[in-house]
């Protein structure tokens, strides 16, 4: 009888951007995370399976997830590896809010009294926690993710493209990311521009790279610009938070479809540099499917010589189905490919 390898999933999403959990991941030696990422991008097997997972037919160009770890140490309840079509990601906001629903659903995290239980994880850039909320039947509802500090890099910064010259401020919020504001460029965050952003995307992306303006102050390990966010200010609800509405272009021009948790702990850091967002506000976040974050400033400090703020981000996430994939021996199209 012919041996078929078989991968076992939980997928998720979050705001409408996919979320796929896998537990049983080859070993990893590296003692923490951060090491553990660098050792999956050199390591065919564990690679590769992120491949196969992402690349069509089990997967498509936009298909994000993450590999289950064990944690640095003793304080997390686990770590994860995130995980896209073009590799490994240092940071994920949506991937963390889809982990807290999905520990506590599975029972991985015991419910905690009160009704608000606290799921740590070890991730790339640091330790996450994902606030989970539960109600008198053990319901899961909305989930608080609370990011590691961040801060804005640069201010203003020009970039030539196609477009012309595109201003853009650069800030951490576990990753990297670029601001644009769509309105500068005569376009908007709607799917009928989405072509032309996720092309301009990654102009900047190529003519960022390797600059400064693309380093983070303290680890190389962070450098790059991860993605570039095209925002649409829609002024003040009645309470006077900013409302903003967004779309991420990230790794090689994949799109996320939640207002991006990470990248909303990015504009957090950005809007709190200028002055917009303060302790008393949130941030209303849409993303270009309509679903929605809310963002807040819960503490201050400085990080790297920087002001910093530790932001956290309010969504919610659901599982979508349970797979198990096959690889048939004979598969010549394995782990598969990509279309865009």
């Amino acid at each position: 009888m012919e041996q078929r390898f078989t991968v076992r999933t939980v997928d998720y999403h979050t705001g409408g951007e996919p979320f796929r959990i896998v537990t049983d991941v080859p070993p990893l030696r590296a003692r923490t995370v951060a090491a553990k990422r660098v050792e999956a991008m050199r390591d065919p097997e564990v690679d590769g399976l992120r491949a196969l997972l992402c690349s069509e037919p089990r997967g498509h160009a936009d298909m994000y997830g993450g590999f289950i770890t064990e944690p640095d140490d003793e304080g997390a309840h686990f770590g994860v590896l995130f995980w896209h079509k073009d590799g490994f990601s240092t940071a994920c906001g949506h991937g963390t809010i889809a982990l807290g629903a999905w520990a506590i659903r599975t029972g991985r995290v015991p419910v905690a009294e009160g009704g608000v239980t606290e799921v740590v994880i070890d991730v790339p850039s640091g330790r996450v926690t994902a606030c989970v909320a539960t109600g008198p039947d053990g319901k899961v509802g909305p989930v608080d993710f609370v990011n590691v500090p961040s801060f804005q890099l640069h201010d203003l910064v020009k970039v030539e493209t196609s477009a012309g010259t595109i201003n853009t401020a650069i800030s951490f919020g576990g990753a990297l990311y670029a601001h644009v504001d769509a309105a500068d460029l005569g376009l908007t965050v709607t799917a009928r521009d989405l072509p032309r952003l996720i092309e301009l995307s990654r102009e900047m992306k190529n003519e960022l790279d390797g600059t400064s303006y693309a380093e983070h102050p303290a680890d190389s390990l962070l450098n790059g610009v991860y993605g570039v966010i095209f925002f649409e200010d829609l002024g003040d609800d009645d309470a006077g938070n900013p409302v903003q509405r967004n779309v991420t272009v990230f790794a090689d021009g994949q799109v996320d479809r939640s207002p991006c948790g990470s990248g909303t702990c990015a504009r957090i850091a950005t809007l709190a540099a200028t002055g917009r967002l303060t302790e008393d506000r949130h941030l209303v976040h849409h993303s270009i499917v309509g679903s929605t974050f809310i963002g807040r400033i819960v503490d201050r400090g400085a990080e790297h010589g920087r002001d910093a703020v530790t932001p956290m981000v309010t969504g919610t996430a659901y599982a979508t189905g349970e797979h198990v994939f096959v690889v048939d021996p004979d598969d010549d199209m394995t782990p598969g490919f990509v279309l865009r």
